[in-house]
This record gives C-alpha cells, sequence and structure tokens, in this order.
C-alpha cells in the first residue's frame, strides 16, 4: 500500500464503543422480549421498536463494513486478510440471516402482544452471531485496520450509518454509544462532527438515551458490560 507515510490512519476505537453498545443491548433483548406478559401490546410495542432499532443499526453497521472494509483490506491486506476476510464476510451472511428472522418477527408481536418465545429465540440468534462475529473482529480485523485503512476511508463506515439512520435517532443511538464510551473516544468522534452536535450532543444524547432506558429496561442505568478488550 503506497500511503503517504504522512496520512494519519484509521483510529479503531470507535468501532470497540460501538461492539459495547450492541453486546448490551441485544444481550438484554431476549430477557426483555420474555418479559412482555402475553396481550400487553403497549409494552410489546415499546420492546419491539426498540429492538427494531437495534436490528436497524447493526444492520447499517455491517453494511457500511461490507462496502467499504472488507474491499479495501483485500486489496491491501495480502495474506493476512485473505486468512481472515472471507470469514468475516461468512459471519455477516449468517448474522443478516439472523436479522432477517428477527425482523419477520417484530411486526406481528408488536402490533398482537403474543406470546414473545419465537421473538426471544430469534434474538438469541442474531446476539450469538454477532458476538462471535464482534469478539473475532476486534481480534483480527481492527489490527489489520490500523494498517491498512486511512482515517479518512474509515470515516466512511460512520458517515454511512449517519446517512441512513432517520435524524430523529441520532441523538439516542449516539447515547447509547455514549453510556459506556471512553470520554476521549466520544470526544475524538465528535471532533469530526459539525459544532452545533459537538456542543449538544455531550448534553442531549445522554438524557435522551437516560430517558429511553427508563422506558425500555425500567432504568436509567441499565447493566454495563464494560470493554472487552
Amino acid at each position: 500500500m503506497n500511503q503517504n507515510h504522512q496520512e494519519a490512519m484509521a483510529d479503531v476505537r470507535d468501532m470497540y464503543m460501538v461492539h459495547i453498545l450492541f453486546r448490551r443491548e441485544f444481550g438484554l433483548l431476549p430477557q426483555l422480549v420474555r418479559g412482555v406478559r402475553p396481550g400487553d401490546v403497549k409494552r410489546a410495542e415499546v420492546v419491539g421498536a426498540h429492538a427494531a432499532l437495534m436490528c436497524q443499526q447493526l444492520h447499517l453497521h455491517h453494511e457500511g463494513e461490507d462496502i467499504f472494509l472488507w474491499p479495501l483490506l483485500a486489496e491491501r491486506g495480502g495474506a493476512e486478510a485473505a486468512a481472515v476476510v472471507p470469514t468475516m464476510q461468512a459471519q455477516h451472511h449468517a448474522i443478516e440471516q439472523a436479522y432477517e428472522a428477527v425482523v419477520a418477527l417484530l411486526p406481528d408481536w408488536r402490533r398482537t402482544g403474543r406470546d414473545g418465545a419465537e421473538v426471544a429465540e430469534a434474538l438469541e440468534r442474531l446476539r450469538a452471531a454477532a458476538t462471535e462475529h464482534m469478539a473475532m473482529e476486534e481480534a483480527e480485523i481492527l489490527p489489520l485496520a490500523q494498517r491498512y485503512v486511512t482515517a479518512a476511508e474509515w470515516a466512511k463506515l460512520g458517515e454511512h450509518g449517519l446517512r441512513d439512520t432517520p435524524k430523529k435517532h441520532l441523538p439516542l443511538t449516539f447515547g447509547m454509544a455514549m453510556y459506556e464510551g471512553d470520554p476521549e473516544v466520544i470526544k475524538a468522534v465528535l471532533a469530526h462532527a459539525p459544532l452545533p452536535a459537538r456542543l449538544l450532543m455531550p448534553v442531549l444524547a445522554p438524557r435522551l438515551y437516560a430517558t429511553h432506558a427508563k422506558r425500555v429496561h425500567g432504568t436509567a442505568t441499565p447493566p454495563r458490560i464494560g470493554a472487552t478488550r
């Protein structure tokens, strides 16, 4: 890879922050679904809407990797990338199948509040597939990205998710990431945002997540899982 030695390379710390968000929320979701009393449509809608949001965010996250990350690593990473990128792609395919199973079940459950066992089991399968993938990605892919992907190229991953996430959900999803995020990483991420976002997000996003978590989890401070590094 003939990169100018002065060119900044990827700061992958934001990926760990996003992964912690996914591990926490998908880890809690199956039991949240099981805790909804059959026929409680109001509660099913609250939990189901949260599940749909998390599925959307996971889907966009992986879509960005498919579009921007795997081709760059395959092109530049030589044998190291060739040994792992196909596995990453296969895992994405398995995650996508599990994701499709969940989103196919959610609308009826949200509407009827019927017994959620099938939804919870589908979420368990999605959680397991995503958790396995994230662990391997952290061990194998992120070190390669630090060496072969520029900061500008890495930023396209986040830009993809921002572009396709409904604007009304952006502060909430950022608050989800901030909940266990390293303050230095949060600062680095916001450094690239417009000035209003840099000023508002640190105040607004945590408040929105606290309100959302109280409604979904029954507490503004759901269990933290911490970093896995």
